[in-house]
């Protein structure tokens, strides 16, 4: 597997203060307003790190699966039927065989599914990932220039090794247990590497969109365009639009597109597995994503598609919502996704799921990852 870094420097930048989902930024949480809300501080990491240029595919995804359980088995709730094309034929990325060769009971539902950011991801996953990332070989190593930016191509041997490495999975509360290695990102890592400009563009060096800095305090007038997406492939189509992201924007059609494969197309409309008649469908899932990076629009530091798509993970633990956790471990994501308005992709908008949340897991197409290397 080849996965794609960029490097982010700058080591002790500041902070800044959010309420979350409010249109603004300050520069402690001294300034701002105090509400049932609260404030957090996010974005500041004292350590020179690398992140993926980009999400991790579904044909990553099924190179893992591969890996990791070739028999098929599934003992550590990386897969499920709802991810499937006969299941989900607008969503399906991944298909399981139980009769397939050994090593190759997984696979991409249809080609276009290969280039697109893998959707179904909870922490859990995401962390089990980075193990097998952590515990293989690196076989080769280069950089290449990516305009202005310097991106870092490592060649990976996966290891199927997932219980144990930066992550100890017999840990519900699991944390980084070394210093150098892939990682899923922080929440710092992750809000740094998509808002922060080291040239001290933006409001107090900070972008309001991870596509371009936009202004806070006006709504969505400065936010990115949103792509629009070739009908049977899921390939943007309006790259020359910048600043550009996969996204709803209000009053607009959703990007979305239907596998050339599907047959009948109307499938995509109709056939989904939680129950749902065709209206209801059609009003919650509408938004789809595209292939990974052919927005083009880049963050400060030359990562793309982290504004849109999909959300990802972090993995910065949070106290619950709910005032208690009931032994459930919450973390935080970020991104915004195909699905949703513009104000998803704010700087402020800093989301909280269960890690392991079953239901949502198989009922929510737009949860993603994108790795982190740190040390």
């Amino acid at each position: 597997m080849t996965v794609a870094t960029v490097d982010v420097g700058a080591p002790a930048n500041p902070s800044v203060a959010i309420v979350p989902f409010t249109d603004a930024i300050y520069q402690s949480c001294a300034d701002a307003p105090q509400t049932r809300a609260g404030c957090q501080t996010l974005g500041d990491v004292g350590y020179r790190y690398a992140i993926g240029r980009l999400e991790v595919t579904v044909g990553q995804w099924v190179a893992f699966l591969n890996t990791v359980d070739p028999s098929g088995r599934d003992r550590h709730g990386l897969y499920d039927p709802t991810e499937s094309s006969s299941a989900w034929p607008k969503y399906g990325q991944i298909d399981m065989s139980s009769r397939a060769a050994r090593g190759r009971h997984y696979s991409v539902a249809y080609p276009a599914w290969v280039d697109k950011p893998y959707g179904f991801a909870n922490f859990l996953r995401a962390a089990r990932f980075a193990n097998s990332l952590d515990n293989g070989r690196v076989i080769s190593r280069r950089t290449i220039r990516a305009g202005s930016f310097a991106v870092t191509l490592r060649s990976v041997r996966l290891s199927p090794q997932t219980e144990r490495g930066m992550y100890d999975m017999r840990r519900p509360k699991t944390t980084r247990t070394k210093r150098t290695g892939f990682v899923v990102p922080s929440q710092d890592e992750w809000t740094k590497a998509a808002y922060y400009d080291p040239s001290g563009g933006g409001t107090m060096s900070y972008w309001k969109y991870p596509t371009n800095a936009g202004t806070f305090g006006d709504g969505t007038a400065t936010a990115p365009s949103p792509t629009t997406l070739r009908a049977a492939t899921g390939d943007v189509t309006n790259a020359s639009t910048q600043p550009l992201a996969t996204y709803h924007a209000s009053g607009k059609p959703a990007p979305t597109w239907c596998p050339a494969q599907v047959q009948p197309a109307s499938n995509c409309a109709n056939v989904n597995p939680l129950g749902l008649d065709a209206s209801t469908y059609a009003k919650a899932y509408q938004g789809s994503v595209g292939t990974v990076g052919q927005a083009r629009t880049t963050s400060p530091w030359g990562t793309l598609d982290q504004g849109g798509n999909v959300v990802e993970w972090t993995d910065t633990i949070t106290p619950s919502p709910l005032g208690t956790d009931k032994g459930r471990v919450w973390r935080r994501l970020h991104g915004g996704i195909a699905n949703a308005p513009a104000y998803q992709l704010w700087l402020s908008a800093v989301g909280l799921q269960p890690q392991d949340n079953a239901l949502f897991t198989v009922t929510y197409p737009w949860l993603g990852i994108r790795v982190g290397i740190i040390g």
